[in-house]
């Protein structure tokens, strides 16, 4: 799902609202989330998972266009890990 497709369904699922205020709550909802992770923050969403940063090491990396050694410099990366009700309905069979 894409957020135009999430968006949609948020209007039809709630007519009472415009789809100018869906988008202002949509909008403010991903920034609340990338503004604590910028923050080396946590946002965890009971039932569905925890968003986080994991800290990256600098390491020696190739071009892959000539094969020439690079340096990759150490950075943050976004991590999620689904929480238990998200794993137990992916692995309901």
């Amino acid at each position: 799902m894409i957020r135009s497709e999430l968006l949609k369904k948020l209007v039809d699922e709630n007519p009472e609202l415009k789809i100018e205020e869906v988008e202002k709550i949509l909008d403010l909802f991903f920034n609340q989330i990338t503004q604590q992770l910028a923050e080396d923050g946590r946002v965890e969403l009971r039932g569905f998972g925890a968003f986080s940063t994991r800290e990256r090491a600098s390491r020696k990396g190739r071009n892959p266009r000539t094969g020439e050694a690079v340096d990759v410099p150490s950075k943050r990366v976004p991590y999620f890990k689904p929480g238990k009700e998200m794993r137990e309905r992916l692995n309901n069979d």
